[in-house]
């Protein structure tokens, strides 16, 4: 059953959309086999979301032309103390996870602009009418038009929009990974033919890297009985829910905790993400 999941048929990404009609008909094939990905108990559905957020930070921060890049960003979020500002990149981070975190509504959106009013969230929210693809194109072109540099938001609710329209509990980052920055300046068809072809390449990334993590989960739960330290069990949710996981935010002293993770390293079921001696952070 699960190869069948994680089997996108090759007709879907190979598909060439030379029109609005073609590209709306394969980024539904798309988003049809990606809706089977997000209803599997075996994918890490929190740990999913998380690495998808982390990808669309990355996006955005490209577009701003800056140069961080996934490990900068990681670090402006896991070794921020607190009273700390996380600079413009680790915000665009924290934007994204609060986006993610939790059920998808007004007020998490909110949560995660907190520079935008809660009326205004809605009315953009609201612009879009139609299928999922469109809808979300039209939150695009109703941000930018009011808030030409408001990018980040635009996608966040964009991606919104279309999660609503899929009927998603969650928001799933899939437009601001797929876009590029030229995307978000087109409007009408140009832009729905941009969010389409952005929804059906997403989509086939996205199960793919579910089919991964699915297996680096099942890992990581079956060497779950060989580790001994006390709360190893709370320890190995974390892995299952978050992108990346410092030692020091494991609910075990420094030592043990710094133990834990070469264990797992030992055993296959997390790697190492920072290449460091120090400051050194872990994901599945």
């Amino acid at each position: 059953m699960l190869n069948i999941v994680f089997r996108i048929p090759s007709w879907i990404p190979s598909g060439r959309a030379e029109c609005l009609e073609e590209a709306a008909f394969l980024s539904g094939a798309a988003l049809s086999h990606l809706n089977l990905v997000l209803m599997c108990n075996e994918v890490p559905q929190e740990l999913l979301r998380d690495r998808l957020a982390l990808r669309a930070a990355e996006a955005c921060i490209n577009f701003a032309g800056r140069p961080e890049h996934a490990n900068d960003l990681r670090d402006a979020l896991h070794f921020m103390r607190s009273g700390d500002l996380p600079g413009p990149a680790g915000e665009t981070y924290l934007h994204w996870r609060r986006a993610i975190e939790r059920s998808l509504s007004i007020k998490t959106l909110q949560r995660a602009m907190p520079q935008v009013d809660v009326a205004q969230v809605a009315d953009w929210l609201d612009a879009g009418q139609g299928a999922p693809v469109e809808r979300a194109a039209a939150v695009i072109e109703a941000v930018l038009t009011d808030a030409p540099r408001a990018d980040v938001s635009a996608l966040i609710l964009a991606d919104a929009a279309l999660a609503q329209g899929l009927g998603c509990g969650h928001l799933v980052p899939l437009l601001a990974v797929g876009l590029k920055r030229a995307d978000l300046r087109k409007c009408g068809d140009d832009l729905r033919l941009a969010c389409h072809r952005a929804v059906t390449s997403s989509a086939c990334e996205v199960v793919g890297l579910a089919a991964e993590l699915s297996r680096g989960a099942a890992h990581l739960k079956a060497v779950a009985p060989k580790l001994r330290a006390k709360a190893a069990g709370a320890a190995v949710e974390m892995f299952l829910a978050r992108d990346a996981v410092s030692p020091m935010a494991l609910p075990l002293p420094d030592r043990a905790a710094r133990r834990l993770c070469d264990r797992l390293v030992a055993l296959g079921a997390v790697r190492e993400l920072t290449g460091r001696d120090t400051f050194r952070l872990y994901g599945v």
